[in-house]
């Protein structure tokens, strides 16, 4: 019976992303049709829909720029981010020491960043590239240094006790400790790459969505903004459950009980 229930629960699970996107589609084609909203205003999803398809070579040929640069910024930032929040995490000094100045750097838009970057790198691919890694690596840092600085003091003192070096409570405990926080950056930071390469590649960038928005905009192609911005959120959507599944896979001792409410 339990076991029948869970499973009920799990298939539930499963199915509310696609009814509760497929619900907001619907709502929002009735809203159009109803209400006479025009397609210059708000296009329909239908609409939407047929400007995919009309653009598709377009379409698939910057997202595939898009998404290289997203990625090759995300992987940067992964990186560093888990590198620079062990340290900050293992030392209290340096945490102290150098946080205002990550804080204070994360705190600037990167779009001001962005022609800083060209006058250094000009115009290409790696602009977009550098604002993604740069938009995306400071929640890393923050929740992996968080992991690794909130293990029990208790922990730590039985760990000496029993002869560990600071080295090995660093990487045999805090580093397993802050995976859970690892990844929860993750996820967002997926998001914000995205976000840091439209960014570059509509001021830096001869190609990708970006630049695909900008010049669509200019030309009062709405469908073509709307379409664009649609595959954005789809690619979005693919990364975020991919670095979900990898956290289930490599985190699941973290993962919530099926019968927690």
């Amino acid at each position: 019976m339990r076991k029948a229930a869970l499973s009920r629960s799990d298939a539930t699970l499963a199915l509310a992303p696609w009814l509760f996107t497929l619900g907001f589609f619907v709502l929002w084609e009735l809203a159009c049709r109803l209400f006479g909203i025009s397609a210059f205003v708000l296009p329909a999803p239908s609409t939407i829909l047929s400007a995919v398809w009309e653009y598709r070579s377009q379409l698939a040929f910057h997202a595939a720029h898009t998404l290289w640069m997203t990625l090759a910024g995300f992987l940067l930032a992964t990186g560093a981010g888990l590198l620079l929040g062990m340290l900050f995490g293992a030392s209290r000094l340096i945490n102290a020491g150098t946080y205002p100045l990550l804080v204070g750097f994360n705190s600037i838009p990167k779009v001001a960043v962005v022609p800083i970057l060209v006058f250094w790198f000009g115009v290409g691919w790696l602009p977009p590239v550098l604002t993604a890694f740069l938009i995306s690596f400071f929640p890393i840092v923050v929740n992996v240094a968080t992991g690794i600085s909130t293990i029990e003091p208790e922990t730590e003192d039985v760990l000496r006790a029993l002869g560990a070096s600071k080295r090995d409570i660093i990487v045999k405990v805090g580093v397993p400790r802050a995976m859970p926080y690892f990844f929860g950056s993750l996820k967002v930071a997926i998001t914000l790459a995205y976000v840091g390469s439209v960014i570059g590649e509509q001021n830096a960038s001869n190609v990708g969505l970006g630049n695909l928005l900008t010049r669509a905009s200019a030309a009062f192609e709405v469908p073509l903004v709307w379409a664009a911005l649609i595959v954005l959120a789809v690619m979005g959507v693919v990364m975020y459950v991919a670095t979900v599944l990898v956290e289930r896979s490599m985190t699941g001792w973290a993962q919530r009980s099926h019968f927690a409410t």
